[in-house]
């Protein structure tokens, strides 16, 4: 994919001058609406005008009576997130005030507000997170709210209809619908310190502020959180329209059920070489430092080594090698081809082990 992947991080409110512009435009819209007519003639007594509509067909109707029952259920578990930084999306997990969200939402603070649908305001703070899957889970106090119901994500197919249900650019509660475009593996966030085994593609529109929201099912039930967007360099670095994905619904429940039952994730499902590892200008990714007893370590991996291919696919970057490990699993057997220091290559057999949650 050429495009690129924005993180859509919190956005504070619509400021004014934004305001103004929205305002302007309704002005020049009705201007120009009003001087594009040319006069009708004179009717006359004898003359009448009959206008005829279709009746709507009732599968239209049924559609439309659908969607709006989606929004009037799930509306009330979808919250505002608003911290020193910005603001952004949670869905609500349980009626304790449990809510989940991206964490890039909440990273870099403890305490937030949060707004439910009808505009109560609660306090919350920081549960627990984990990074590497960009989930985080905080809790609002003394709250009473309506968790979501959350579907299997797995029995999902391309082409089944998606709702986004969101506070992008502060505006609280808005919808975007659309369809599942596809499955991606290996995605990785804006700067590449992030990738995401797996995600939903889909066309619902995403923007900014809808990180950490919900995307739902015709039933009403979350199938994921949204929390990329596709910018396309040649827009000058805007969305590409109808390109968005969010974190699969199923894993949300897992690392989130973890980080409530035990404040951390205990099982990230996730590869894990055991190495602190740093840039070589695109030449490979250099083991900064190899931990004790990991996967690295027993299969001899040294500090000073260049890792340059995992498993034939080459390492150029800390991106390449974070996005090959995102799609293997813990206990999986890898070949790993390294460039000593004297520039001698050796190919290392590794079993890789689990990323620590905690």
């Amino acid at each position: 994919m050429s495009a690129l992947l924005e993180v859509l991080r919190p956005h504070k409110r619509l400021l004014p001058p934004l305001l103004a512009a929205l305002v302007a435009g309704a002005v020049v819209a009705g201007v120009s609406l009003a001087m594009d007519s040319t006069p009708s003639p004179p009717r006359t007594s004898s003359s009448t005008t009959t206008v005829s509509r279709a009746a709507p067909a009732p599968a239209g109707l049924a559609l439309q009576g659908a969607f709006v029952k989606v929004v009037q259920s799930v509306s009330p578990s979808v919250v505002q997130i608003e911290d020193q930084r910005g603001l952004g999306s949670g869905i609500v997990l349980d009626a304790a005030g449990d809510i989940v969200t991206n964490n890039h939402v909440v990273s870099g603070a403890t305490s937030f507000t949060v707004t439910t649908a009808s505009g109560k305001r609660y306090a919350a703070t920081l549960v627990g997170a984990f990074p590497p899957n960009d989930l985080a889970v905080i809790k609002a106090s003394g709250a009473h709210l309506k968790p979501a119901t959350f579907a299997d994500s797995s029995n999902l197919s391309v082409g089944d209809l998606a709702i986004a249900i969101g506070n992008p650019l502060g505006l609280r509660s808005s919808v975007t619908e659309g369809i599942i475009s596809a499955f991606r593996q290996a995605v990785q966030e804006e700067g590449g310190n992030v990738t995401l085994p797996s995600v939903i593609q889909t066309s619902a529109a995403i923007n900014p502020g809808n990180s950490g929201g919900a995307l739902v099912d015709i039933e009403g039930r979350v199938i994921g959180i949204p929390t990329l967007a596709a910018t396309d360099p040649q827009l000058g670095g805007g969305s590409a329209p109808g390109i968005g994905f969010a974190i699969p619904s199923n894993v949300v429940k897992d690392i989130s059920g973890q980080i409530l039952a035990h404040g951390k994730v205990v099982n990230s499902h996730r590869a894990f070489l055991g190495i602190r590892v740093g840039e070589a200008n695109g030449n490979g990714v250099i083991v900064a430092s190899v931990t004790p007893g990991g996967a690295a370590a027993k299969a001899g991996m040294r500090v000073g080594e260049m890792i340059v291919s995992v498993d034939g696919t080459p390492t150029p970057t800390i991106g390449a090698l974070s996005a090959v490990l995102a799609e293997l699993k813990p206990g999986q057997d890898t070949r790993i081809e390294v460039r000593h220091q004297n520039g001698v290559k050796t190919t290392l057999q590794v079993t890789l082990g689990t990323y620590p949650g905690g």
